[in-house]
């Protein structure tokens, strides 16, 4: 990988629960997982059943140090946690961080909670990879890695969620999932996040149409994204987190739909890489 490269890889975009059948085979089926390359280190963002292929692909090209960012922990966004092959590898080096419970919760005990009996078979001690745990709180601005720097806001998702601003050598990406807007009012905190991003992925599980009936569930809207990305001069905006029940035909309409609208919309699908 090149030191000046800046790619982002979407390894499962299904929100919710994730799904299979002819209907999801463009799009795909696995649960939330983002990795971004840059500078030849890798992060991953959310450990949904995306993440096991992400593990392959990182075990391909000989990592050996990996960086795992939560927006939060609800089941979709860490069920891949246990199924993720480097945290039994004794020559890895996992860091796990979030920060959506600062205060409440620990990475450490999030972790430790999720992955044990009766949920799981086994609990992490089984695990023979170097676990590092990374505490913070909404606000606070995160340095990884040298020359990255990523800002944090809490998003408005029951028991907290993470939104993500990353800024590396002059390009920005925004993660703005899980987030509910509220009805004729701009989302500041959506708005601080995609302000003259290069990419931002946006929680696009509903449409305007269904969301009376959704109010609460902690999700937007694909028109509601196209609107913030206009007003923040976003370049790009990636439409993720699909319901679990949107066919690969369904989400075409709204490709299509989007585009008319703001030509920089896309619809993201599993396996797909953006070069930016």
């Amino acid at each position: 990988m090149k030191h000046d490269n800046f790619e982002l890889k979407f390894w499962g975009v299904r929100g919710s629960i994730p799904v299979s059948g002819p209907e999801f085979d463009r799009y795909g089926g696995n649960t939330s997982c983002i990795e971004l390359r840059h500078g030849g280190r890798r992060i991953l963002f959310d450990a949904g059943t995306g993440v096991r292929e992400a593990a392959a692909a990182l075990r391909t090209d000989g990592i050996g140090e990996i960086d795992l960012f939560f927006t939060h922990t609800h089941y979709d966004h860490m069920i891949g946690l246990p199924f993720f092959d480097p945290i039994y590898s004794s020559d890895v080096t996992v860091n796990l961080w979030s920060g959506h419970l600062a205060g409440k919760s620990t990475t450490h005990e999030l972790v430790d909670q999720f992955m044990r009996p009766p949920w799981f078979p086994v609990d992490p001690e089984i695990c023979r990879a170097t676990l590092g745990f990374h505490d913070f709180k909404a606000g606070d601005v995160l340095k990884p890695h040298p020359g990255i720097v990523m800002r944090t806001v809490t998003l408005n998702h029951p028991g907290g969620c993470i939104g993500y601003r990353i800024e590396w050598a002059g390009r920005i990406v925004a993660l703005v999932y899980d987030t509910e807007h509220m009805a004729g009012k701009a989302d500041d905190a959506a708005l601080f996040l995609m302000k003259d991003a290069d990419v931002a992925i946006y929680d696009a599980t509903y449409t305007d149409a269904e969301m009376p009936k959704r109010l609460g569930f902690g999700h937007s809207t694909w028109q509601e994204g196209i609107k913030l990305a206009k007003l923040a001069g976003t370049k790009r905006l990636a439409m993720f987190h699909h319901a679990p029940e949107r066919t690969d035909d369904q989400l075409d309409e709204i490709q299509a739909a989007a585009q008319a609208e703001f030509p920089g919309a896309f619809v993201a699908f599993d396996e797909q890489t953006l070069q930016l």
